[in-house]
């Protein structure tokens, strides 16, 4: 895969993003769903009831067409099962920031 120029934050938990204070500036989440503390359904959950519609796109290596169609409809933009292309994943990135 060629390199591609999007800047990155790593956050260690869901909980740690939501401390951040970096809501605003963020374009798109890259959230597994399994993680340490909050899953990544539980923080999309608390995105949309603050009003924060910050794009997402789920990983997972544990997920189920049940999970997918709840997290789809609650506005993730991908549902990604791994293992995943990256090439695959960039596009799903671009498209979620519109670039």
């Amino acid at each position: 895969m060629k390199a591609v120029s999007l800047p990155a934050q790593a956050f260690a938990s869901a909980e740690e993003f939501l401390e951040s204070g970096q809501r605003e500036a963020t374009g798109c989440l890259i959230a597994d769903i399994r993680m340490p503390g909050m899953s990544g359904l539980e923080l999309q959950a608390t995105l949309n009831a603050d009003g924060c519609r910050i794009p997402i796109i789920f990983i997972t290596a544990h997920g189920d067409e049940k999970m997918r169609m709840q997290a789809l409809r609650a506005g993730a933009v991908e549902f990604v099962a791994k293992p995943f292309d990256d090439e695959a994943l960039v596009a799903s990135i671009r498209s979620a920031l519109q670039i």
